[in-house]
């Protein structure tokens, strides 16, 4: 009796269905799939290539435009600076030299090295020279200059070599959100490498790698904290060949928790070619203050003559 039930009512909605229009609608499907050409890789083909460019760069030498923007949610509003010509330099295993220019005039917006353990910050602008340890965080809405770290443009712009003895990548298929000439949005398929790095009997998330299915490139880097929390948003496109090398001749480094953006626009990149240890040497200007981002807030400002 339970069953005849059941299937009358079913018949009965069926029936009355196509008779109204107050109880279903029907609406098109905003998101399309890519009919892009994809190509195919395995796990230990993602990272075999990583790790092959990995070895491959020692050096980097770049011209570049800079786009950045400051503030969020934290701040209430965003400042963007735009146009900012700058060179870059960096060298294997964590040297980095990083200067920008004001438009325009060309005099120097900041200037900053860092040799993976200790950084220094030369702004100009505001008469300040922050130094300290990479791995202290100071966030300073107000100021969020003084947050950047040199290592975290390094991390964003030469993707680190998966070590199989301390670290464990795991493939996985997903998919990433792109724009049609029309400004459509448009599904395709993505590879995700996930990088856990070992501590012990732990693991611990370390880094997110996308790469696009279209030219198995890196495509987009997750950059992730002790807790798990994203500390750099990297994204990596227009890829283009610097003698010999393919490499992303745009690379946006996002820093959600300092809330600010840097976008670089690579005009022109040398690879190993030779740097020298001067090359990421930054004396301290005279007369100018001294930011110790490690030192008590009582004493985080000081005269460069007082110490």
């Amino acid at each position: 009796m339970r069953r005849f039930s059941r299937i009358w009512t079913i018949s009965l909605i069926s029936a009355i269905l196509p008779t109204t229009g107050c109880l279903f609608r029907t609406r098109p499907v905003e998101d399309q799939y890519s009919k892009a050409p994809l190509q195919e890789s395995t796990q230990q083909g993602l990272i075999d290539s990583i790790n092959q460019q990995a070895e491959a760069i020692q050096t980097l030498k770049a011209t570049v435009d800079i786009d950045s923007s400051a503030g969020g949610m934290k701040k209430g509003h965003v400042t963007d600076y735009k146009e900012i010509r700058g060179y870059v330099l960096a060298r294997k295993p964590d040297s980095l030299h990083m200067i920008g220019l004001m438009p325009f005039v060309r005099t120097t917006a900041f200037d900053m090295v860092s040799d993976g353990r200790e950084f220094k910050l030369w702004i100009p602008p505001k008469n300040k020279f922050v130094v300290g340890e990479n791995k202290t965080v100071s966030v300073n809405t107000d100021q969020p200059m003084e947050s950047i770290r040199p290592q975290n443009i390094y991390e964003a712009l030469l993707i680190r070599y998966i070590d199989p003895k301390t670290e464990i990548a795991v493939k996985e298929n997903g998919y990433e959100t792109l724009h049609d000439a029309k400004g459509h949005r448009v599904l395709q398929d993505d590879y995700e490498l996930t990088v856990i790095r070992r501590e012990g009997d732990q693991g611990i998330l370390s880094r997110k790698i996308i790469f696009g299915r279209t030219d198995l490139k890196p495509h987009q880097q997750f950059i992730y904290d002790e807790k798990g929390n994203v500390v750099t948003d990297a994204k990596y496109a227009q890829y283009k060949d610097f003698g010999g090398f393919t490499f992303p001749s745009r690379i946006e480094i996002y820093r959600p928790q300092e809330e600010y953006d840097i976008t670089l626009n690579m005009l022109k990149v040398e690879i190993n070619s030779p740097l020298k240890d001067d090359q990421f040497v930054l004396q301290q200007p005279a007369g100018a203050q001294v930011v110790r981002i490690d030192h008590p807030q009582s004493s985080l400002v000081v005269p460069i003559g007082n110490q």
